[in-house]
């Protein structure tokens, strides 16, 4: 999706009429955009600054607005749980996804996170989707190519645990319900110091997760979750709403790192997380803190 000042043939559009109730759509040459409160043709929105108010064939007021990413992912046609803006936006900053990168995936979904993911990269940028389901790869190419983004990304059909085919990937996010049981072959996809992000939504696959990227040299592991709650935009009246997006998931963080068996690197680490949760434990620092404890 590029952005402009006006509206265009073949750019997405955002239609918002009262009660902020909005409708997505592709603008065409000919086309119409039939609502319960009337039609909108698209050769009068055509040409038409964006933020400019529009009224359809009843009178009906809407104004017309490029969409943003978020707005995209809200309104995308989904058969699973999509990602929400709050968690893609964060996974995406702290991944350090940049214009020109190389990103990987798996577990493609309805295309949410592989749209983000192809906008970040910019057209320089390209994306790795896998996918075990075709039903599902199938929904997220046609959600790619009606944003205008599919030449970004490459789509495979895989089972991951048979691994993957590219090698030092800047950063890879990992949605399947089981991450722990693949994180060596997304550690052989990432170059050294890659990233790596996946979200899960109970306690249990977070333990698992942790203890699975210690034993394959995983480091500076981050644990997080993100909570969003918006305010009644009433200046005399300010307050939050009446719901929030509380928890979707817990955010797991770290990078591939290349421990060496230089003893004098053994206490940094220990302090990343490197190792089996064993080694770990038999290190003199962590005997030291277990007397400590027992006395």
């Amino acid at each position: 999706m590029t952005y402009s000042s006006v509206a265009r043939d073949g750019d997405l559009a955002q239609l918002v009429g009262l009660n902020h109730k909005n409708f997505i759509f592709t603008l065409k040459t000919g086309g119409n955009f039939q609502t319960h409160r009337g039609v909108l043709y698209h050769d009068e929105l055509i040409g038409k600054s964006w933020g400019t108010q529009v009224f359809s064939h009843m009178g009906a007021p809407f104004f017309l607005l490029q969409p943003s990413v978020a707005d995209i992912l809200i309104d995308l046609p989904r058969n699973t749980q999509i990602l929400y803006p709050k968690d893609i936006g964060f996974i995406l900053m702290a991944m350090g996804v940049a214009p020109g990168q190389h990103v990987m995936e798996a577990g493609t979904g309805s295309g949410s996170m592989t749209i983000a993911m192809a906008t970040a990269v910019g057209a320089e940028g390209r994306v790795t989707s896998y996918e075990q389901r075709p039903d599902m790869q199938n929904l997220a190419q046609k959600n790619l190519e009606r944003v205008g983004l599919a030449s970004r990304v490459n789509f495979k059909l895989r089972d991951i645990q048979l691994g993957f085919d590219e090698t030092d990937a800047d950063a890879f996010f990992l949605d399947v319900q089981n991450p722990y049981d693949y994180l060596e072959q997304v550690r052989n996809a990432l170059k050294p110091g890659g990233f790596f992000s996946t979200l899960v939504p109970t306690f249990n696959q977070v333990e698992k997760t942790l203890y699975a990227l210690r034993q394959n040299k995983y480091a500076f592991v981050e644990v997080c979750e993100i909570i969003l709650r918006f305010y009644k935009p009433e200046p005399t009246r300010l307050r939050p709403v009446d719901r929030m997006v509380a928890h979707t998931g817990f955010l797991i963080f770290a990078r591939k790192i290349e421990p060496s068996n230089d003893p004098r690197g053994l206490e940094l680490a220990n302090e990343a997380g490197v190792g089996s949760m064993q080694e770990i434990k038999s290190t003199p620092k962590a005997e030291e803190e277990a007397t400590d404890v027992s006395s």
